[in-house]
């Protein structure tokens, strides 16, 4: 790690490196109290009564907290407030919690909270999304009269007429799992009482601001009266919004109503059965192509299992709706996408947010009909794919940034050479045990918030009397390096070494709401904020330095750690500047807000500039399948990502290999699995995440072409990297085995002596 050059440069690697970093469970303070969650054993129920006597006489407990302890909104969400800081009328999923367990230790805490009784009258649970759609279906949630979260739509051009030109039409249904986040931090939250009545809440979540909210509503007090403080995580991928903060609200009030700190520490197995999923999803895909290999038409309609509460189903929906077609140009489109309640596990945001599961679809769904046509899928979807200027299928041009899909295309297929491997393929006939294939995907994705909600961050720059300078920006670090970015676009604009640079963590007292950390906006968001502070507070220097440095403010620059004027004209230390405002009374303070360029949308007919920019991304991968055993065994992957600008390679290539190692246990490993509503894998020894010896050899490329509408020329990977790979795995299973898997986790079994008739023979 370079700290000088910043290549590779982390503000914590040390401190994480060493074991110092403290995260929520290594705080430590007087007097703290522990807290334990307490579950029933139903699905779906109404509640009688929440018997805590034995509880409450068990040794060390100080209290045990039920729904008629909140003195503020026991329900909360960021759309609907429907999820439950304990269960009050009904439990709607095997993880609701109905009481909290406060004891001196948190072994005896844990040791009371399974005293805890139910009394409830036993409802059937719906746990089918097509069944909770279904007249006379059981309402998970009485007062809204049917199961029916959110629905979004695509009306575009006329599929009818669309499907009349096509030779071919083809429809198929797919199928995605619901998906644990596996961070290996679990949720923590320590609340703790202020002497001025302020409630102080340190927890492992992705969001402070959207934490208190839900806080301050719980406990019925302004948000002025509770800070909450961000704390090094030890991941999230998205799982730790809704959760996170209802677990800090717990905390929190435990702490108002004690008058102690009271630290909850979740268990794995608590954790996932509690913590919302990835939405698994039934999609049916019907496509109309010509015989040159043309896309006509695509009707879809996209069913996403919500689970038991709302949580942010309408948001994840609605991109899956945006991105449906994938990044092609179609002109006629009809597509219908519902969100529905069940009694399952809730479903919310996770990495890709409603991308990975479409994408799965669409990049087999290219496949299947180039083989239909009789072209190579490579040249269907330069046949079809959006370049400069074209226009999405929501209506959108893409003209105000360079549209990379080629570019990306091109590079792995250089990189990988796809060609001449994609003749080798075996497609199920193979003189050796091994069925070798290769395949590819790719997409464009939406960047940031879109038309999903208000986009905007602040970041704040401050710098000392001694040329120092602190840095706070409304972006939550959630482990991925967002303050170490931040750093580095704060220094390279400003023209100061990066150690000059100290970032300050902030709370919500100190920075005003900046956005939650997701949807792969920390990077252009946070950033954009830095650039347009750091600009700002150059202005500021120039103005005060001009007159000694004997020319007019705007010839004024900074590079170098020293403040320059004309070419060959006086130049002063950046130390000297800073001091020289001081003295003149100019203080060297900044303050930018960098708003996201104004999108549109129609929800009558899915219409509008749904982003202000998008990425580009293609991902391929080479693999052997097993013909006796099924074994699916990875050789190698490639990705091309456009990211705008990479304001810290090492750290965008590490965003690579995560995301694409997450994307091999979604397509190949993971899965909840239920039974009767209640998670029969509660522990990472069932729940199967990817091993190292289950990754192949990863290569990462990264191109640049800098965004216009990003201050910073930078744009997003968090995301992207984890949407593409699993149907890449799927294509080359097709490409080896002949066999087309629409369903995830895709489970091979042993292979026929014949291989299959399919669409490669077409």
């Amino acid at each position: 790690m370079n700290a000088t050059s910043g290549k590779g440069w982390r503000n914590d690697a040390d401190a994480k490196v060493t074991g110092r970093a403290k995260f929520t469970d290594d705080l430590k303070f007087a007097r703290i109290l522990h807290a334990a969650p307490a579950y029933s054993d139903f699905v779906h129920a109404r509640i009688l009564r929440v018997v805590t006597e034995a509880a409450e006489k068990a040794a060390g407990v100080v209290r045990v907290l039920t729904a008629g302890d909140v003195p503020g909104a026991n329900r909360f969400g960021q759309i609907i407030r429907d999820y439950r800081i304990f269960a009050d009328d009904k439990i709607r999923y095997h993880g609701d919690v109905v009481a909290m367990v406060v004891a001196e230790t948190r072994d005896l805490a844990i040791a009371a909270a399974s005293l805890v009784r139910v009394e409830a009258e036993p409802l059937p649970a719906v746990l089918d999304a097509e069944e909770a759609l279904r007249p006379g279906a059981v309402l998970v949630h009485e007062g809204h009269g049917s199961n029916l979260v959110n629905t979004h739509r695509i009306r575009r051009g006329d599929v009818r007429e669309g499907f009349r030109q096509a030779d071919f039409v083809l429809e198929e249904e797919f199928r995605t799992q619901s998906v644990e986040h596996a961070y290996m931090e679990p949720e923590v939250a320590v609340g703790v009482p202020r002497s001025d009545g302020v409630i102080e809440v340190y927890g492992s979540m992705q969001h402070p601001f959207s934490t208190r909210r839900f806080v301050s509503a719980c406990l019925g007090v302004p948000l002025s009266g509770v800070e909450v403080v961000g704390t090094p995580m030890g991941g999230g991928f998205g799982g730790k919004d809704d959760t996170a903060a209802i677990v800090c609200a717990r905390a929190a009030l435990a702490a108002r109503i004690l008058g102690r700190p009271v630290k909850m520490m979740y268990r794995r197995d608590w954790s996932i059965r509690e913590s919302y999923k990835r939405h698994p999803y039934r999609v049916r895909y019907k496509m109309g192509v010509t015989k040159d290999g043309r896309i006509t038409a695509v009707r879809c309609r996209i069913l996403a299992d919500g689970g038991a509460y709302c949580s942010v189903t309408p948001w994840v929906t609605w991109r899956s709706t945006v991105q449906c077609c994938g990044p092609y140009v179609v002109e006629n489109v009809h597509c219908d996408t519902l969100g529905v309640y069940t009694n399952n596990v809730v479903a919310g945001a996770m990495r890709g947010f409603g991308s990975p599961q479409m994408n799965f679809v669409v990049e087999q769904m290219v496949e299947i009909a180039a083989a239909k046509v009789g072209i190579s899928g490579v040249e269907f979807r330069r046949r079809n794919m959006v370049r400069q200027g074209s226009v999405t299928i929501t209506g959108q041009k893409l003209d105000g940034h360079k549209v990379a899909m080629g570019e990306v295309l091109d590079a792995v297929l250089k990189e990988t050479g796809y060609e001449a491997k994609l003749a080798k393929c075996s497609h199920g006939a193979s003189d050796s045990e091994e069925c070798y294939g290769i395949g590819l995907a790719m997409s464009y994705r939406g960047v940031s918030l879109g038309a999903e909600g208000i986009d905007s961050c602040t970041a704040i720059i401050n710098v000392q009397a001694d040329g120092s300078i602190l840095l706070e920006v409304g972006v939550h670090e959630n482990g991925q390096g967002a303050e170490s970015a931040m750093s580095l676009i704060a220094a390279r604009e400003l023209g100061v070494s990066l150690g000059r640079i100290r970032y300050r963590r902030a709370s919500t007292s100190t920075v005003p709401d900046g956005g939650t950390t997701v949807a792969s906006r920390g990077t252009i968001m946070g950033g954009g904020a830095v650039t347009l502070a750091a600009r700002e507070l150059k202005q500021k220097i120039a103005e005060a330095v001009c007159g000694r440095l004997r020319c007019r403010a705007k010839a004024v620059r900074i590079a170098g750690d020293e403040v320059l004027g004309r070419a060959g004209g006086e130049r002063i230390p950046f130390d000297e500047a800073i001091r020289l405002m001081f003295q003149t009374q100019r203080v060297p303070y900044a303050c930018g807000v960098f708003k996201g360029p104004p999108v549109s949308w129609d929800e009558r007919t899915g219409q509008g500039d749904a982003y202000f920019t998008w990425v580009y991304g293609c991902q391929a991968v080479e693999l052997t399948v097993n013909k006796r055993s099924g074994r699916v065994k990875l050789l190698g992957a490639v990705a091309a990502h456009d990211v705008g600008r990479a304001v810290n390679p090492e750290m965008v290539r590490g965003q690579f290999f995560g995301g694409m190692a997450m994307a091999t246990g979604y397509a190949l490993h993971e899965e909840i699995r239920s039974k009767d509503g209640r998670i029969t894998n509660l522990n990472l020894n069932s729940y199967r995440i990817p091993r190292a010896t289950d990754l192949p050899e990863m290569t990462a490329i990264i191109v640049e072409n800098p965004d216009p509408l990003s201050p910073s020329g930078a744009k997003a990977i968090g995301e992207p990297t984890n949407e593409i790979l699993a149907p890449a795995i799927a294509n080359a299973i097709f490409h080896a085995t002949g066999r087309r898997e629409l369903a995830l986790p895709i489970k091979m079994s042993a292979l026929p002596d014949e291989p299959p008739d399919d669409e490669c023979r077409l």
